[in-house]
């Protein structure tokens, strides 16, 4: 199998994650567990194509279409492939989430207009929780854990799996990809790292790039910190975010995928510093333009 190739990955005797390398720009990680019975799936992908070998991929292990679809967030990586798994499943999210799904629309095609799609409805979560859910898949105990406030988005989701110490943690962690705040914030994606600690998992799902540990927090925490000094300095100078960027030497955080994400993610790190809330909304058009920009004049290209 190319290391190119979707790879379904078992984590537990009822747990597997579904990972596509290499995790770059609309190539998410998503997952499932299941007794056999009922099954449970976390998250879908950014193409009916790829969604429909998701559904392939889990078929082969045994295990029935989902009952339970859980999103992590709203981000059509992670949501566009819903549609393929009803009427039998039941999406499940954070009430923001629902609220960011119906606001986003059809979001990717918008980024991407030349990208192929296929056949997407958007289908936000029909079943929403505020703080915390549990549900139960025959023995096997799954918590859905909202980080409080506004993280990668409001929306966010984190699926833990107690007894088998897994966790997935949607896009709160990117596996040798560079974090992305611009559309949420980061002072609160700091804070939900504290969450995700909490948990004591050994095994970690990022939303996107290869399994990894707890080890992924502390890289994520080094690499926000860097970004917020990074605002700090520019922003008391005067300097706009493309500015900052373009002069910071990422050093420790230069192997990163997508390096251009430094400069969306000081958008959001200044729109803080000017004392906007956590989460309002950005200029898209001016973040992505500036991540082109960083990018060599090349804009950023679906992976898909």
């Amino acid at each position: 199998m190319p290391a190119t190739d979707p790879q379904t990955v078992r984590l537990a005797p009822q747990v597997h994650a579904h990972l596509q390398p290499d995790g770059g720009w609309c190539l998410n990680n998503a997952g499932f567990v299941s007794d056999g019975g009922a099954t449970l799936l976390v998250d879908t992908a950014a193409t009916e194509r790829r969604a429909r070998a998701l559904r392939a991929a889990l078929l082969a292990t045994g295990a029935p279409l989902p009952r339970l679809l859980v999103n992590t967030h709203h981000h059509g990586d992670h949501t566009y492939g819903n549609g393929v798994f009803l009427p039998e499943a039941v999406v499940v999210g954070h009430e923001a989430c629902r609220r960011e799904a119906l606001a986003a629309g059809r979001q990717l095609h918008v980024l991407w207009p030349e990208t192929d799609f296929g056949e997407i409805t958007v289908t936000p979560p029909a079943l929403t929780f505020a703080d915390r859910m549990t549900l139960h898949l025959g023995e096997t105990e799954v918590r859905l854990l909202h980080p409080g406030g506004v993280a990668h988005t409001a929306g966010d989701t984190v699926v833990h799996l107690p007894e088998q110490r897994v966790v997935f943690t949607g896009d709160l962690v990117f596996q040798g990809g560079t974090p992305f705040v611009a559309m949420g914030s980061l002072s609160g994606s700091l804070r939900a790292l504290a969450l995700l600690r909490s948990l004591d998992a050994e095994t970690v799902v990022p939303g996107h790039g290869p399994l990894t540990d707890p080890s992924a927090y502390e890289v994520t925490e080094a690499y926000l910190r860097f970004v917020a000094r990074l605002a700090a300095e520019g922003w008391e100078k005067g300097l706009t975010p493309l500015e900052t960027a373009r002069a910071a030497e990422l050093g420790e955080f230069a192997a990163l995928r997508e390096s251009e994400r430094l400069v969306a993610n000081l958008h959001r790190a200044y729109a803080e510093l000017d004392g906007l809330p956590e989460g309002s909304p950005l200029d898209p058009v001016a973040v992505f333009e500036d991540m082109a920009a960083l990018n060599g004049g090349v804009p950023v290209a679906c992976h898909a």
